[in-house]
């Protein structure tokens, strides 16, 4: 069941599964995901929004939090060394960061084809057409889509070093909280995770749901989880002009 929380309400918006969505969040906002059905995806980018050429980097992220996945105490760190975004909370305990997101022939393969022009909104949708389509919104492209977090997706290796998608890993009502520590674009899309082995194409709706979060304090489990981390948090008030 989902947590409550207690924070205003900023708005709240419904990402249709296999759909994709793209906005900017400030420096201090809160978004959660929720699934709201049971075995959700979201593969989400996250950039500077004031100079997008900085971006979510995934080598930087893992090695410096000595991790393969992401949960909640854990952050999402530019490639200038900064902290996009930091996971307040979450519901599951593990998030892929590994894997990447479908394409149209991955898609068509596994589900078959079903176009807009016969099939108007149950059409199939790619993770990778999906993030297009929004990073051409602001003046982006193919070159802009690096490796991305899939929240909600758990991946494990079996004893050949194989990866796997776990399934039934997210149940609905999943949920979980991300804190931007910079004004940020968040480019999300909700189509099926590439090793989802499930034979129908089912992707599940997510809610997105922004709030006012609380400052960030001295002894915050991000913030402190490893030198790095206070480092980047450091790195990103100097950038954001505020006092550390």
């Amino acid at each position: 069941m989902t947590a409550p929380r207690s924070e205003p309400l900023l708005w709240e918006e419904h990402l249709p599964g296999g759909n994709h969505w793209s906005g900017r969040l400030r420096r201090g906002t809160g978004l959660r995901l929720t699934d709201l059905q049971g075995g959700a995806n979201v593969s989400a980018l996250f950039f500077n929004a004031e100079q997008p050429l900085e971006r979510y980097n995934m080598p930087d992220t893992l090695k410096s939090q000595h991790t393969s996945y992401l949960a909640a105490g854990y952050v999402c760190q530019s490639d200038m060394g900064r902290v996009l975004c930091s996971i307040t909370a979450d519901s599951l305990g593990w998030h892929d960061t590994w894997c990447g997101v479908s394409d149209a022939a991955m898609v068509s393969s596994r589900y078959g084809e079903k176009h807009y022009q016969q099939h108007r909104n149950a059409m199939h949708r790619n993770g990778r057409d999906n993030l297009l389509i929004e990073l051409a919104k602001w003046g982006m492209g193919a070159r802009d889509q690096v490796p991305c977090v899939n929240f909600f997706s758990k991946v494990v290796t079996d004893d050949a070093g194989a990866l796997r998608h776990v399934p039934g890993h997210s149940a609905a009502g999943s949920y979980v909280d991300l804190r931007f520590e910079m004004d940020t674009l968040v480019v999300l899309s909700s189509a099926p995770h590439p090793l989802d082995a499930n034979p129908v194409y089912a992707p599940a709706d997510v809610l997105l749901s922004a709030y006012r979060a609380a400052p960030v304090a001295a002894d915050d489990a991000c913030r402190t989880r490893c030198a790095q981390n206070g480092r980047a948090f450091t790195n990103t008030e100097r950038y954001c002009g505020v006092a550390a």
